[in-house]
């Protein structure tokens, strides 16, 4: 079964979540069942750019970070679009084979049996700022999924005080899984602006007023962190 691919970059660093600064390489899947509202790869989500995307077997995709890598075993982010829309079980287990770990961030949207096969999975439901629903049953559906094996953990992105009130309210329903709130880009770059420069100004006053929230209400199990690759590259494409 083929696999839609956006791109294969790498090896550089996880941006974001539990494993911010980790050495990774990417594989960007094609694809998504969300469109939120500040969506920052549009080009690995709406169909008009279904052309660009490769379908590709597991053992390709798997050549390639090979390549990328060195044939040195790392970190292989799974990224989209929503990766959890592909049959990823032979990728997973032609890595694991050579010593790849995996790690794979969804919104918890779609449920696949092949999440137990991860080393590390990251929940992001989407906040009220995304216009899209959360759905708590396929929520759960995919923690389940995950299983004892798969390091899972949660991680929020917050635009406005009703994105963190609502934030609150859903760790709290979860307190077992390890925390990441992250303040969301005011100015992602599009595929008519691609080269839009990031309002880091904006992003970091978002930062701050998020830090001055998180420990003013002594919400001391959360991590805060930034979007560390739009601090370094800005809005570039493939880092």
């Amino acid at each position: 079964m083929s696999i839609a691919v956006s791109e294969i970059f790498g090896p550089t660093i996880q941006g974001e979540g539990a494993l911010i600064g980790v050495p990774t390489v990417f594989v960007r899947t094609g694809g998504c069942d969300f469109r939120c509202s500040w969506c920052d790869t549009l080009y690995a989500v709406e169909p008009r750019f279904k052309a660009d995307w490769t379908p590709m077997s597991a053992d390709a995709i798997m050549a390639e970070v090979h390549r990328l890598s060195g044939g040195r075993p790392l970190l292989v982010t799974l990224s989209g679009g929503n990766p959890a829309l592909q049959p990823l079980t032979k990728l997973l287990e032609l890595g694991h084979a050579e010593g790849y770990t995996f790690a794979m961030e969804t919104q918890g949207s779609k449920v696949q049996d092949w999440f137990a096969l991860l080393d590390h999975l990251t929940l992001s439901p989407k906040p009220p700022s995304s216009a899209m629903a959360f759905n708590r049953s396929r929520f759960e559906a995919c923690l389940a999924a995950a299983g004892s094996r798969t390091q899972v953990s949660l991680k929020l992105v917050i635009a406005d005080e009703a994105d963190y009130q609502w934030a609150r309210a859903l760790a709290a329903d979860y307190p077992q899984l390890p925390l990441t709130l992250q303040p969301c880009n005011p100015s992602p770059a599009t595929p008519e602006q691609p080269e839009l420069e990031t309002d880091t100004a904006s992003l970091n006053a978002r930062l701050r007023w998020l830090v001055d929230k998180v420990t003013a209400d002594r919400w001391f199990n959360a991590r805060v962190l930034p979007q560390l690759h739009v601090l370094i590259w800005n809005n570039e494409r493939g880092v």
